[in-house]
């Protein structure tokens, strides 16, 4: 495919999924903040809600929860169930149209695992959908009833996929994978449990049965879940753009770290807006961790290992075949090599940008179309042409990428 359609294909894939994932994160931190601040009113019997004034925008806003249901209903509800469904659907046309048709690119790496663009694609929607079945299961049984215990499996669990998937794939795959299966567990929730939960509950009322409070209980367990899963998502979705995280050789102890950092951000906001005092010792405990995902990522990189005092890394070999001219390669090495490298030279790069390295003639083959795009089509770059890339250069390698499939 064309890499400028695929440039704005992901641009605008993107941007839906970054619009509809604000739409999604921002109801859940709302709800849970509302449900903190609710205050018991002789209207609601105990235990059985509350109510919160809020003002906005010039108007106050009278917000009344019911643990199980009003006795009445009225005839319109608005419910809170397309912005998950929209985010993890973008998010889903995202990883194939990135990662699955740029399995090659972006998924796949040889040094990794030798595996074909089919195959790369089937393990990663296998392990979504085991994922979510494992975390189901895990949630039915009776750990549930202990919240920690519960926790702790689960904490377990996404280690060990995430494990799996830098087993399989390149480290960026493995990441986006992580987070993937993450936020298709924090979707299911709302899709296979949480509003079905809610209709059973409006459906009893309606036909005036008593509603099972459990339903509500299962669905706020879920969405308690989802709310301590949000901000770890969001690191791993991100770093992509980040060579330090995704090129770390113990990326996925990374992965656990991160998990704890951001678990623990969210419950100081929580504690805090429930009005049960400020945790900031969580803070202290999610600066630790971050440190630690730092130390992490110093391990794989040899700017960082130099910084720490370590010996240098072995170098890793990959059988290649792939041929490029010497014009090719003196352009590159001249121009994009002090940053495009093992050790990138350049002041103030510590890892080549996006892990994309121009130091071998398979590295330069398997990047063709991001050098057609970004140094042929457009001028991008070099960034500003620091290195002076001439139009002549930029034409020679244009021909030898009209030979590059």
């Amino acid at each position: 495919m064309d890499a400028i359609i695929m440039e704005w294909g992901g641009l605008l894939l993107r941007w839906v999924h970054i619009i509809t994932g604000i739409a999604w994160i921002g109801s859940s931190f709302y709800f849970m903040h509302l449900d903190a601040a609710l205050k018991a009113i002789p209207d609601i019997p105990q235990g059985k809600g509350g109510e919160a004034w809020e003002v906005h925008g010039g108007g106050f806003y009278q917000v009344r929860k019911y643990l199980v249901a009003p006795d009445k209903l009225p005839t319109e509800l608005m419910w809170h169930k397309w912005e998950s469904y929209s985010t993890w659907i973008s998010g889903f046309f995202l990883l194939v149209w990135v990662y699955y048709l740029g399995a090659d690119l972006y998924l796949i790496d040889p040094a990794v695992r030798t595996l074909s663009p089919i195959v790369a694609a089937a393990i990663g929607l296998g392990g979504l959908a085991v994922g979510w079945v494992v975390y189901d299961t895990l949630v039915k049984s009776p750990l549930a009833k202990n919240e920690v215990v519960l926790a702790a499996v689960g904490f377990a669990f996404i280690m060990g996929m995430a494990w799996f998937f830098q087993q399989m794939f390149s480290g960026r795959g493995a990441l986006i994978h992580t987070g993937a299966l993450m936020a298709t567990i924090m979707s299911g929730n709302v899709f296979m449990n949480i509003i079905p939960n809610q209709k059973k509950v409006i459906a009893d009322l309606i036909a005036g049965r008593a509603p099972n409070p459990d339903f509500g209980k299962q669905a706020k367990t879920r969405s308690r879940h989802n709310n301590y899963l949000t901000l770890p998502v969001l690191f791993l979705m991100i770093s992509g753009h980040y060579p330090m995280t995704f090129m770390a050789h113990y990326a996925w102890v990374m992965v656990g770290f991160v998990l704890v950092a951001g678990a623990s951000v969210r419950h100081f906001y929580n504690e805090r807006h429930a009005g049960r005092g400020n945790a900031w010792w969580a803070w202290g405990l999610a600066a630790a961790c971050i440190a630690v995902a730092i130390y992490i990522s110093m391990l794989s990189n040899p700017t960082g290992r130099e910084k720490l005092g370590l010996r240098a890394l072995k170098p890793i070999k990959v059988a290649s075949l792939a041929t490029v001219p010497k014009s090719v390669d003196d352009i590159l090495s001249s121009r994009c090599g002090m940053c495009h490298a093992a050790e990138p030279v350049y002041l103030g790069i510590i890892a080549p940008p996006k892990g994309v390295m121009f130091d071998t003639p398979q590295h330069i083959v398997r990047h063709a179309n991001a050098i057609r795009l970004h140094s042929v089509r457009t001028a991008a770059m070099p960034p500003n042409n620091i290195t002076q890339m001439t139009l002549a250069e930029r034409r020679v390698l244009a021909d030898w990428l009209s030979t590059v499939r």
